[in-house]
């Protein structure tokens, strides 16, 4: 079983750009869902910016910015933005499939993640799992985001509306 999880959570990439395209495919985006679903969308896409521009990506337990309130803030980022997609998408067969996209991979990737978190930082993951270890004070940095390759999911994000928009012949 942990091996399906691995190769789940190592292929939720590509796989989202199948389940993408598929997606798109299916949708039927009117102006009022497009702008919508952008606006709950942007909403996780701001919370994946805050998270990567305080995560120090393999060096620490970050325990900063959103981290203080979730240890996963990205995939909840990923996860709002799905569901301004398909919200945007207005297809209920779409939602299902982003649903369903995000619960399997997300799932498998926390699982791993904490997997790997713990086998590397030892008793400190676990110690910041529980909320026993204490916040760190760190400001927000854009360049960490920027280091931390954000600037990847906010162009697919944008690239997705667009398609969506160019499929709805809505102005955006």
């Amino acid at each position: 079983m942990a091996d399906v999880l691995r190769r789940l959570a190592r292929w939720r990439v590509p796989l989202g750009f199948i389940f993408g395209a598929l997606a798109i495919w299916l949708a039927h985006p009117s102006a009022r869902t497009l702008l919508a679903g952008a606006s709950v969308g942007a909403c996780g896409e701001l919370v994946r910016i805050w998270a990567a521009g305080h995560l120090e990506k393999g060096r620490e337990v970050t325990r900063s910015g959103p981290y203080r309130f979730t240890r996963h803030p990205l995939y909840a980022g990923s996860s709002i933005m799905g569901i301004g997609l398909a919200i945007a998408s207005n297809s209920v067969i779409v939602a299902s499939m982003i649903a369903v996209y995000l619960v399997a991979t997300i799932g498998a990737a926390v699982r791993t993640e904490e997997a790997h978190l713990t086998e590397k930082f030892g008793a400190e993951y676990p110690a910041y799992r529980e909320g026993l270890a204490p916040p760190v004070a760190r400001r927000f940095s854009l360049e960490r985001a920027l280091r931390n390759r954000e600037y990847r999911a906010a162009l697919g994000f944008v690239v997705v509306l667009a398609l969506l928009a160019l499929k709805s012949r809505a102005v955006l």
